[in-house]
């Protein structure tokens, strides 16, 4: 739960104040200043984190965001990456103006990330710059290579270089002058937003604010805690004037001091008499953990394949053209299948079809996608953050005929429907929050040992966008892989088409575009067979 004190509403003899005469050192006669000094810093350290743990300034970041917001690794960055091209052009300045103008209108797209022992807090950017978040890129050319490729290649490098912890997470590059592969004269805008900020399903909510005729996201009503003036009055009272003795005895003490009121954050029941509204929950999830955890380590670990092992440190991305999403629904219905069971096919048909060009055998072969799974009505999507959990799917890729692999694509998706699978997931990512980093890497680990991909299909706008003036030609984006994952597919239906991309390690996977040129003629080929089937009357 988000705690908030309203500064205006503090007097004088307010809590802050409290804490505050707290937190003021005592003058001790004769204490050397190098003494003095190191006790303020104490002081300072314990103070940030005590606040920060109970989200007492600014907005506390959910158990769950925090766990994304810690994910990040060497070979994996967790952020959500994103490209659309727009016909015609649009200019830098245009494009400031309406970011300025929308997108600065959800808070957290203007604050940074402050972390400490306890996880992480939302608080304003005073030095906010715009032109620090929206650039301008001019991509490189190269005899032999279109801007196409370029602009993959780009996409690539930015999906392994971390954003600037001291600014909101968030950056757009705008190509200004882009000529796609259908010749069209335009513009390419690539967007990164770190994942703890939103999910895909939120991140829908803040692209269509974003486009011409977008409405305003809704204003969030200011919430206050109703103890927060107790939960204030505990941290002055327990974690920091244990802290202003300036001796080496008081220093002493207060690591004992410290010590209990920490361990009220492990005692639900006993916190809540301390004013620590919200940490119940913290122990149901946490009771959930054990368990979760064990059912997802007994899962049979994936075949063994070139796209599994231990990634790199470099990113590369590759679309297709859109495929008109009747055709999809045509298969479907001619099927008796759903949408998602006919693309899950071809994705998994383009997978095993890659493996065999490199020589590879997958017959018999299955590797399992974490697909998520929104936990959230839509009307709520614009408060961002994270509501999702995950399913795991497995995919017969070694399954050669796509008749045969849709209907078994399909029986897998049935087995997920109903599953409590997507809940446990999103309570192990809540417990992870909790956690210290090893802690949370080691339970978040379990995911990359079992698990090949990372599946995401969004439902996308059904009619086509504009933006400053300017048509969406195309829009595509890729979710992050966590731990060793190195394989992330996209699945983005939008203005009556659907677009598959992805996003591969070069070390397991050098050029994803082998993997892209499959996907068409696994869906031509399973719309040439269902047109082959025998019709009923």
């Amino acid at each position: 739960m988000v705690t908030r004190i309203p500064a205006a509403s503090q007097g004088a003899h307010g809590t802050h104040a409290t804490a505050a005469a707290a937190a003021r050192p005592p003058r001790t006669p004769g204490l050397p200043p190098a003494a003095r000094k190191a006790a303020t810093a104490v002081q300072k350290n314990v103070r940030r984190a005590a606040t920060g743990m109970l989200g007492l300034s600014g907005e506390r970041m959910s158990k769950v965001d925090t766990a994304w917001l810690r994910m990040d690794s060497a070979s994996n960055l967790m952020m959500i990456n994103g490209v659309w091209t727009l016909a015609p052009g649009i200019t830098w300045e245009a494009l400031c103006e309406r970011v300025e103008q929308r997108l600065l209108q959800y808070p957290r797209f203007r604050q940074r990330v402050l972390e400490d022992a306890a996880g992480a807090t939302w608080v304003e950017d005073r030095h906010f710059d715009l032109s620090a978040h929206v650039l301008r890129e001019t991509l490189p050319h190269r005899k032999g290579r279109s801007m196409q490729r370029a602009l993959q290649d780009r996409v690539g490098e930015l999906a392994v270089q971390p954003l600037d912890p001291r600014r909101p997470l968030w950056q757009m590059h705008l190509v200004e002058d882009f000529v796609g592969e259908d010749g069209q004269a335009g513009s390419a805008l690539i967007v990164r937003i770190h994942h703890c900020i939103a999910d895909g399903i939120a991140l829908i909510s803040v692209t269509l604010s974003l486009v011409d005729g977008g409405a305003e996201p809704p204003q969030r009503k200011s919430r206050a805690g109703q103890n927060a003036a107790t939960a204030e009055d505990w941290i002055a009272d327990a974690l920091i004037k244990p802290f202003t003795g300036l001796t080496v005895k008081a220093l002493d003490l207060a690591g004992d001091g410290a010590a209990r009121s920490f361990k009220l954050l492990a005692a639900p029941e006993k916190a809540v008499h301390h004013g620590l509204s919200g940490t119940a929950d913290m122990a149901r999830v946490a009771y959930q953990l054990v368990s979760d955890a064990a059912a997802l380590a007994l899962m049979p670990d994936d075949s063994t394949t070139r796209l599994k092992g231990r990634p790199g440190r470099a990113k590369r991305v590759a679309w297709c053209p859109p495929i008109p999403l009747d055709e999809v629904k045509a298969i479907g219905k001619a099927l008796n299948c759903s949408v998602n069971d006919v693309l899950l096919s071809c994705v998994a048909g383009a997978i095993g079809g890659y493996l065999r060009s490199l020589g590879d055998d997958p017959t018999g072969q299955e590797i399992r996608a974490m697909i998520p799974v929104n936990l959230r009505p839509m009307e709520e999507a614009w408060k961002l953050g994270n509501r999702f959990g995950l399913v795991p799917l497995v995919l017969p890729i070694g399954v050669a005929n796509p008749i045969e692999r849709v209907y078994a694509v399909r029986e897998r998706m049935n087995a997920l429907k109903g599953s409590t699978q997507p809940l446990l997931a999103f309570a192990m990512l809540a417990a992870a929050g909790l956690m210290i980093k090893p802690a949370q890497d080691a339970l978040l680990n379990l995911f990359g040992r079992k698990t090949t991909a990372v599946m995401t299909n969004v439902p996308g706008p059904k009619e086509a966008l504009t933006l400053c003036g300017a048509r969406v030609t195309q829009c595509m984006f890729w979710v992050p892989q966590s731990g060793d994952i190195g394989l992330g597919v996209s699945i983005l239906s939008y203005g009556g088409g659907v677009q598959f991309g992805v996003i591969t390690d070069t070390t397991l996977c050098p050029e994803p575009q082998q993997i892209i040129d499959a996907f068409a003629p696994e869906f031509a080929q399973l719309s040439l067979l269902t047109l082959m089937l025998p019709w009923g009357e």
